[in-house]
């Protein structure tokens, strides 16, 4: 019933910028957040940014100042603009929305970033 699917990523050099793009295909009821996490191999799945239903932003420390959440709801999409990035950026990136409704919410399928040194 409801999709979220990721787009963006692909290798990039340090100092290089993307920007990822989550596009929901239904609506998602009873939104408190909508986040960013990202997991490297043999690490645990780490929450990078989130944005919450009223537009209030919260990143990692590792990030701040170098990456920027957003969403446009007229679009159905939310989107992470990643700048300066570093090779401990190295990921696969996952979009999550929750809702008061649904456990754990809802994911996207994830999409590789790699930088380069």
């Amino acid at each position: 019933q409801v999709q979220l699917v990721e787009s963006g990523g692909g290798l990039v050099q340090a100092g290089g910028s993307l920007r990822l793009s989550c596009a929901a295909s239904g609506i998602i009821f009873s939104i408190s957040a909508m986040n960013w996490y990202r997991q490297a191999p043999g690490k645990q799945r780490e929450l990078v940014a989130t944005i919450t239903s009223g537009g209030w932003t919260t990143y990692a420390d590792s990030v701040k100042g170098r990456f920027t959440i957003s969403r446009d709801n007229a679009k159905n999409t939310m989107y992470l603009q990643m700048n300066s990035l570093k090779p401990d950026d190295t990921a696969v990136y996952y979009c999550n929305v929750r809702s008061l409704l649904v456990l754990d919410g809802y994911w996207g399928q994830g999409t590789q970033v790699t930088v380069s040194s």
